[in-house]
């Protein structure tokens, strides 16, 4: 087994404010508190309610599970943990004769999404044990997680059913990504057969119509040259492949993992952190990015999923360039998909209204609102209905939060500068309590101060974004000299009762990618918002007068705001990008990241 680099700190010993907290506890009012939901979530196991539409509604209750366990994990709200804990239960009482959990009836099996399904109640059974506080209840999961995969075991394989025939989608790699939590189930479990169905999937190469572990290994195509290009499935996939790195240390497995994210972050992500201007899929969208589209793009489930990716490679690799990813996705594509005014969506033909969920599940770069569509949309028995998109979106919010500070074994990790406090443990097992005031991303100053009840020797770890120009480190008011290393600066030594400060530039960057500009302030994506600019059409060509830009307040839901003036006497508003269309009821509420313009001479 590979252990992890860093932990999360304990439920509840870390708690901040801000635009980060702000979604977590958005997604506990609109979402996971919600028992009615959860209800229906579980009840579509009680009726084969995918049978007829080959549906994927058996996906909503293990996607929002874990998504409501990484909230816990951050929280630690009681009352969170009671509700999961009743979805738990309710779901086990679910569970058919031959220990399956399915909505598709035991005569005709393993086909559409139901076995993406399956792997989503592993997943959501696997979070909660993962939190749980009952022994009784920890041993009943693991049976019912034991049973359910004995079912594949017993039907899917070589000489058996085909993993990649078990779904008429995109090749089957829908089904082949069950891989990460049937890894994760043999790590809870060491029975040999899930290790051995793990190793038959990798044998299929995940896909029916090509060896994508093959192709990310060999690195010669991209992954908009794959045969299948679904992006949400395909890094789902290697998701399950860096699971099987964890579980056997076999290197090859991470090596091509990496090689894999390298490449989607290369061809396919774009300035808000989010891939496939294309529907839902690779397509070389770093590059198609520029282009008006008046379909969906950028869906939400692969803005989570990419940022889950980079996540797991940074706990394991320790690279800053992963939690760059997970930083970026969340404070662009992500914070901006949020429904702040849990407002109705539309359709893309803007002929029919749906009532309001927490998450958009699509998200505009040029001269498009907001709202437009509603990802994974199935209804209920009861006429309701939910989507995917808005089950995936807490287990991104909760990322931030739990990542920006981590317990390693030689002190604590600094990812991301969240105000708030902290209670850790030393590497000699006593208190650790950290305060942090910052305005962390719209300045860079971040003071730290440090509090242990005796001078005790460890290693704090900052990390040092290239978007900082000109950092300086000062510990107790004196500078700091040593560089930093990978991303990221050491400081080693006793501490007691201490304060650290870090300071340095942002700086606007201006883009230009097909004859299209965007700009960006730090890990800040900026955006203009017609809303913002009333008497602005944003795909008008602008002619910009050569002077630098004027930073004013933000004003409500705002992190930063930029003027820029146009020659013809008008200005231009720049803000951060997710804050940019949240009032899509509104008659003009086109957002642009890229839009034409030049400067005067």
């Amino acid at each position: 087994m590979v252990d992890c680099l860093y932990s999360y700190p304990a439920a509840g010993t870390v708690k901040y404010s801000g635009k980060a907290d702000d979604a977590v506890h958005f997604m506990l009012t609109h979402q996971l508190l919600d028992t009615a939901m959860w209800q229906k979530f579980v009840n579509v196991f009680r009726s084969d309610s995918d049978d007829e539409d080959n549906g994927w509604r058996c996906e909503y209750w293990g996607k929002t599970m874990r998504g409501g366990c990484l909230t816990y994990r951050y929280t630690g709200d009681p009352t969170l943990y009671e509700a999961l804990q009743a979805a738990v239960d309710a779901l086990l009482r679910t569970q058919r004769k031959n220990g399956c959990f399915s909505t598709y009836p035991d005569e005709s099996p393993y086909r559409g999404w139901d076995l993406w399904g399956r792997k989503y109640v592993l997943t959501g059974l696997q979070h909660f044990y993962g939190i749980c506080k009952d022994e009784t209840r920890r041993q009943r999961i693991l049976a019912a997680m034991t049973a359910h995969a004995k079912c594949l075991f017993r039907d899917i394989g070589k000489d058996k059913v085909d993993i990649t025939l078990t779904s008429d989608y995109w090749g089957g790699v829908n089904s082949c990504s069950i891989l990460e939590p049937i890894v994760e189930l043999y790590k809870l479990t060491r029975d040999p057969r899930c290790l051995d169905f793990a190793d038959y999937i990798l044998s299929t190469g995940g896909c029916k119509d090509g060896d994508l572990l093959a192709l990310a290994a060999e690195n010669a195509r991209m992954p908009y040259e794959y045969p299948e290009v679904k992006a949400y499935e395909t890094m789902s996939f290697f998701e399950g492949v860096l699971a099987m790195y964890e579980a056997t240390g076999k290197r090859s497995y991470l090596d091509t993992v990496e090689k894999f994210a390298a490449a989607v972050r290369r061809t396919d992500i774009t300035a808000i952190g989010c891939a496939g201007c294309t529907h839902e899929l690779f397509d070389h969208s770093a590059k198609k990015q520029t282009f008006f589209s008046d379909g969906i793009m950028q869906e939400t489930c692969v803005t989570v999923t990419w940022m889950r990716l980079n996540a797991r490679l940074f706990l394991l690799t320790g690279k800053e360039c992963y939690f760059a990813q997970v930083e970026h996705s969340a404070y662009n594509a992500l914070f901006g998909a949020v429904n702040t005014h849990m407002l109705p969506f539309s359709d893309l033909r803007g002929d029919k209204l749906f009532p309001a969920l927490p998450f958009d599940s699509y998200s505009p770069l040029v001269n498009q609102r907001r709202g437009r569509g509603i990802g994974g949309l199935k209804h209920f028995s009861d006429g309701s209905f939910y989507g995917c998109c808005a089950c995936i979106a807490s287990a991104g919010t909760a990322l931030l939060p739990l990542l920006a500070l981590l317990q390693s074994a030689d002190g604590a990790v600094f990812n991301s500068y969240l105000k708030g406090a902290a209670v850790l443990s030393t590497p000699a097992g006593n208190e650790l309590k950290l305060r942090i005031e910052t305005d962390y991303p719209a300045n860079a100053k971040t003071v730290i101060r440090v509090r242990t009840a005796a001078p005790e020797r460890f290693v704090l770890k900052l990390r040092m974004p290239a978007f900082i120009k000109n950092p300086t480190v000062l510990v107790n008011g004196a500078a700091v000299t040593t560089a930093p290393e990978n991303g990221y600066l050491t400081l080693d030594r006793s501490w007691h009762d201490d304060t650290v400060t870090l300071t340095g530039d942002l700086t606007l960057e201006k883009s230009v990618l097909n004859g299209m500009t965007s700009f960006s302030f730090g890990t800040l994506t900026l955006a203009r918002d017609a809303q913002k600019e009333p008497a602005a059409v944003l795909s008008e060509p602008l002619l910009l007068k050569k002077k630098p830009a004027q930073r004013v307040k933000p004003e409500t839901e705002e992190t930063v705001r930029f003027l820029l003036d146009r020659a013809d006497g008008g200005q231009i508003v720049l803000t951060d990008y997710a804050s940019c269309g949240k009032r899509w009821d509104k008659q003009n509420s086109a957002v642009s990241v890229w839009f034409a313009c030049s400067e005067t001479k």
